[in-house]
């Protein structure tokens, strides 16, 4: 364990955004939303670094608009879960040998990322996806999502100082 002394950023709620007409906001989601639904994406599954496409492609839809196609995902076998099984295995040592203050400005480095360039795109395909309203997405895939990433870097911190030292 590193014995140096750390502090990590204070956690905060990340704030909920108002989406009121006329707010920058509102006309950024109303873009990705636009975005998303003028593409059918592909997607691949990913095990390890390597993209996996099995040719049985089954289509995603919006739950509240059945015929509107966003895109396809490559249906995996039991093969899949085995090789993505062993791949997480493969980097296991690697995640291990980061030291907890490196863990923990990867988690930080997501939450700024979910929170700011990600957020439009994060909370169009939470809405599409799921069938949210915008505040629901706001709340349960951006805000959530970045409190814990922030918040549990704190409490690790803080865990870690309360360590004996050896």
């Amino acid at each position: 364990m590193s014995k140096g002394f750390y502090v990590s950023p204070a956690p905060y709620n990340e704030p909920v955004l108002s989406y009121a007409l006329g707010s920058p906001e509102r006309k950024i989601i109303k873009e990705a939303i636009a975005a998303l639904k003028s593409q059918q994406i592909d997607i691949p599954m990913y095990i390890g670094p390597e993209e996996v496409r099995t040719g049985e492609r089954i289509a995603i839809n919006p739950p509240h608009d059945h015929r509107h196609i966003l895109g396809y995902y490559h249906k995996g076998t039991g093969d899949h879960v085995l090789q993505a099984i062993q791949a997480a295995l493969d980097v296991r040592p690697k995640w291990q040998s980061l030291t907890w203050d490196q863990r923990a400005a990867i988690f930080l480095k997501a939450a700024d990322l979910i929170s700011g360039p990600y957020r439009a795109k994060l909370n169009a395909a939470t809405m599409l996806g799921q069938s949210k309203n915008v505040f629901q997405a706001e709340i349960d895939a951006t805000c959530e999502m970045a409190d814990f990433l922030r918040f549990n870097v704190h409490f690790m911190t803080e865990i870690n100082r309360e360590q004996p030292i050896s």
